[in-house]
């Protein structure tokens, strides 16, 4: 059953009101894009809609549809290579330049959250909001101490929306997971639960300023990025120090101040990697709005890491193995890299490795040959997708996120500097780390460093051994018992059927007799009948 219909019917009313199927040319989207459009112009708001080939309405549609909505527009504003120029324009404005609400409610949560008075707080409290998106909105204050701050309150009554939102997604998820084979190799429905669990924690800003406290603490004195320092924090308010800076798609201020835009575009890309495999703590919300670069010393500029809800991490084993195929990627080691997805367990016994090697390279080869500024990432992955459905690959969902992460990357790397050469500056970074993470020595050096807590648990061992043996002891005791009952079950269920057998053969005796003999013989009958059923019964 389809949940939440009435809210569907509201998005489609939406989209029909804004006439969302008129922005893009029909004859460029794919055949079943153009099915689910078409949807679009039956609505009664459609036929009544002034809104026709408006692409400056985009924005306030997407707004109107809710916080999932804007985060889609926030993904696609990073997308210069796909999106128009006049839609585009649209999307870049859901970074921060989201309806705001009441200054008055927003004042109201932060006393309640905070416990204080804003007066009390706060020497300063700017009524106008510096920034609106999604989740929250930002007002800009200063301490009594005179420190400038930003504080972050998140949007009122938007967590039911959410849930509900994510109720339809979870749906779709597993319809489109019994139809098609790519949903199903996706692992989809996981992937929207997944998804779910990182938006409702960005509801919590005592999540994100936890988030903040350590990004902060990997990149302190580092000369490549500058997170900032957090003041207070509760589950609606966080208040954070402010800083001084553009948004990285500033391309206009860069230049106006002299910036090497390619040194800044390798830095960026340096701390991408250096929080993928160093610390295993990376941004993955990674759109202008998040990123900022510092106009201090435009010789020497430093990326400010903003909004810090969305964090991925791996496990040890993905980051290796992510780390080992893209260096097989980049060697152009096609083979190799089968092999590295066969050892990770994502392809399925039986697999013909060759031909997939053969599609991998044909795919994933452009990669390696060709400049960012002539290199569709976000097509090629698409591309990927389709090889592991056609393969039967298991792509695991954690990976999702950084993938995600990626496409945001490459889209503002594209914008800063379009020549980046990033396998160039990758290929050295990820290959110190792999032989640091395989060195021998560091390996045996972590086991000593293991060796007094093996000590110490080896005390508790014959404990856990006799523990052990006593479980197995008794558990072979309780399956004893239970296969005693079962088979004193099964007999009881033989006798029982054996005597339904025979109180329903006795009954249609007595009902024969009954219809074809006279009257003083049945009488008869049906007594001996009665007194053999009973005996057979007692035996």
């Amino acid at each position: 059953m389809i949940p939440h219909v009435t809210r569907l019917l509201e998005l489609w009313r939406i989209a029909a009101h804004y006439r969302l199927d008129t922005l893009f040319p029909a004859e460029e989207l794919p055949v079943k894009a153009r099915h689910a459009l078409s949807l679009i112009k039956i609505h009664p708001a459609a036929w009544s809609s002034r809104e026709k080939k408006n692409p400056l309405k985009l924005k306030e549609a997407l707004e109107d549809m809710g916080p999932l909505a804007i985060k889609l527009g926030q993904l696609l504003s990073t997308r210069r290579d796909l999106i128009p120029p006049e839609v585009l324009s649209q999307l870049v404005l859901l970074q921060d330049r989201v309806k705001p609400y009441d200054t008055q409610l927003a004042k109201q949560r932060i006393q309640e959250s905070l416990k204080a008075d804003v007066s009390t707080l706060f020497s300063r409290f700017d009524e106008q909001p510096l920034a609106a998106a999604s989740i929250a909105q930002v007002h800009t204050a200063a301490l009594h101490d005179g420190r400038e701050v930003v504080v972050k309150v998140t949007r009122p009554d938007i967590r039911s929306q959410i849930l509900q939102d994510f109720e339809i997604l979870a749906w779709l998820g597993d319809w489109l997971e019994n139809r098609l084979e790519a949903a199903r190799a996706l692992h989809l429905s996981e992937i929207i639960q997944d998804y779910r669990q990182i938006i409702l924690n960005e509801l919590d800003l005592s999540l994100e300023a936890d988030n903040t406290r350590r990004m902060r603490h990997y990149f302190t004195g580092s000369s490549m990025m500058y997170v900032p320092e957090v003041y207070m924090d509760s589950k609606d308010v966080m208040v954070a120090e402010r800083i001084t800076g553009v948004p990285i798609s500033d391309i206009a201020t860069f230049d106006r101040l002299g910036m090497d835009r390619a040194d800044l575009a390798e830095k960026g890309l340096t701390i991408f990697f250096t929080q993928v495999f160093r610390d295993n703590f990376f941004h993955a919300d990674m759109h202008p709005g998040n990123v900022f670069v510092e106009t201090i010393n435009p010789s020497n500029p430093r990326f400010i890491a903003l909004d810090c809800a969305i964090m991925g991490e791996l496990s040890k084993h993905d980051q290796m193995t992510i780390a080992r195929m893209l260096l097989a990627v980049m060697n152009s080691n096609f083979m190799q890299l089968i092999q590295i997805v066969h050892q990770a367990g994502w392809i399925p016994p039986g697999t013909d490795q060759d031909a997939l090697s053969r599609e991998m390279r044909r795919t994933v080869g452009p990669m390696v040959s060709k400049p960012m500024d002539q290199l569709d990432f976000a097509g090629i992955l698409i591309q990927v997708m389709d090889i592991a459905r056609r393969f039967h690959l298991e792509i695991p969902p954690q990976l999702m996120l950084l993938l995600k992460t990626l496409v945001h990357v490459e889209g503002l790397g594209t914008d800063l500097y379009p020549q980046l050469d990033i396998w160039k500056l990758a290929k050295p970074i990820l290959t110190e780390w792999v032989k640091a993470n395989m060195n021998p020595v560091k390996n045996v050096k972590e086991l000593g460093q293991q060796i007094p807590d093996l000590l110490l648990g080896a005390q508790d061992i014959p404990g856990l051994l006799i523990d052990s043996l006593n479980g197995l002891k008794n558990q072979s005791a309780w399956h004893d018992k239970q296969l005693r009952e079962i088979q004193q079950m099964r007999l009881q269920m033989q006798q029982q059927q054996r005597r339904s057998w025979i109180f329903g053969s006795t009954m249609l005796i007595l009902l024969t007799i009954a219809i074809i003999s006279p009257w003083f013989i049945s009488v008869i009958l049906i007594v001996l009948s009665s007194l053999i059923a009973l005996w057979r019964i007692a035996k």
